[in-house]
């Protein structure tokens, strides 16, 4: 029993355009790159079936042709675009990473904590008291991430003073030089 062929539906000027702009990017992202180049492939080479351009266009199976050409015909570009897929649903509700940056962007003294700048496990001991839920490390360092927020790291004053102090070498007083070294005693 053979399959019926699958055939490219006629395409709009604009829709012709679309794939082949989507064919030639490189910032679109590779999934949907290779859909287009699977539509691009059927329309310069109308002979060509679905399953032989799904392996032109570089996936490894004659599979995904024909699932993403009957998806085009039926939606159009937007068809070729990942859908939302199922997933585990969040743990924590928005309200807790609002809350959570809300804090962050707050300066620490002015909360009455006696430290200037928020450390991971201050913001999250911080967070905790306040809110009554614990955050773990990587949630928060997440969300800060994604938040666009950069943790620094700190700066330590004894390695490269002169850096900090240009009249360090001054305030520090004279070197009395090398330490001499000792000769063992005999005897």
């Amino acid at each position: 029993m053979s399959r019926k062929r699958i055939r490219l539906r006629t395409l709009t000027s604009e829709e012709e355009t679309e794939i082949r702009r989507l064919v030639a990017s490189r910032k679109e992202s590779i999934r949907l790159v290779q859909r287009a180049r699977i539509i691009a492939a059927m329309l310069d080479d109308p002979e060509l079936t679905a399953s032989q351009a799904s392996l032109q266009a570089g996936f490894g199976s004659e599979v995904m042709g024909p699932f993403w050409v009957q998806r085009f015909n039926a939606e159009g570009l937007p068809g070729l675009q990942d859908r939302r897929r199922r997933g585990r649903k969040p743990t924590h509700a928005p309200e807790v990473r609002s809350a959570l940056i809300s804090l962050a962007l707050q300066k620490p003294r002015s909360l009455g904590y006696p430290f200037e700048l928020w450390t991971l496990e201050r913001l999250q001991t911080a967070f905790q008291e306040r809110q009554g839920v614990h955050l773990s490390d990587s949630t928060i360092w997440t969300w800060m991430d994604e938040e666009g927020f950069q943790w620094k790291r700190q700066q330590s004053w004894f390695h490269d003073a002169e850096q900090h102090d240009p009249e360090f070498v001054e305030k520090r007083g004279p070197s009395s030089g090398p330490t001499p070294l000792r000769r063992p005693e005999c005897g």
